[in-house]
């Protein structure tokens, strides 16, 4: 994963980096996006993080595109999109999603689909969007995550934030 990341971020010469993050925390595994952003978002605000002024964390929740503004405000160019999908593989499994194929895939629960948010922002500014789902073993309310879920956001995080280290800090 690491590998494509830089693959996609190498080709810029001065990134703003949005992290969305989609769900639900009160819905087991659905929190993944959102506990993404929001570990994140803790990296970069440590005083050593020397490219936090590069990146936007978002919790966007179940109304990510109550955030467009904020995206689109921030000069983003490239949005990284982290949600729960239902993918047909094993629980934890994390697969970056092309845009093309975002319609076949199950996402977690909000109601606006994703592509049609990045439509939206494409009008307006020129961004790459970089979708990643983490297959969820459950969604039941009140539920805790999922130790797989739990041990993908946890090293998807770790794998993001060197990333975008990597690139920032060359």
């Amino acid at each position: 994963m690491k590998n494509e990341l830089l693959d996609i971020l190498k080709s810029c010469r001065d990134p703003k980096i949005c992290v969305l993050g989609i769900g639900s925390e009160f819905k087991a595994d659905d929190a993944a996006g959102v506990k993404i952003a929001q570990q994140l978002q803790i990296k970069c605000e440590d005083k050593k993080c020397k490219f936090a002024s590069s990146v936007l964390c978002i919790d966007g929740s179940t109304a990510p595109e109550n955030f467009t503004g904020d995206i689109k405000k921030f000069g983003t160019t490239h949005l990284f999109i982290i949600d729960a999908a239902e993918m047909g593989e094993k629980p934890g499994t994390v697969k970056l999603i092309p845009n093309d194929k975002v319609g076949g895939v199950s996402f977690s629960t909000h109601v606006l689909p994703i592509v049609v948010m990045i439509n939206y922002l494409k009008q307006s500014i020129n961004f790459e969007s970089i979708i990643i789902g983490i297959e969820p073993k459950d969604f039941e309310f009140g539920k805790e995550m999922s130790k797989d879920v739990k041990t993908s956001v946890d090293n998807l995080t770790e794998i993001i934030f060197e990333t975008i280290g990597a690139c920032l800090t060359k």
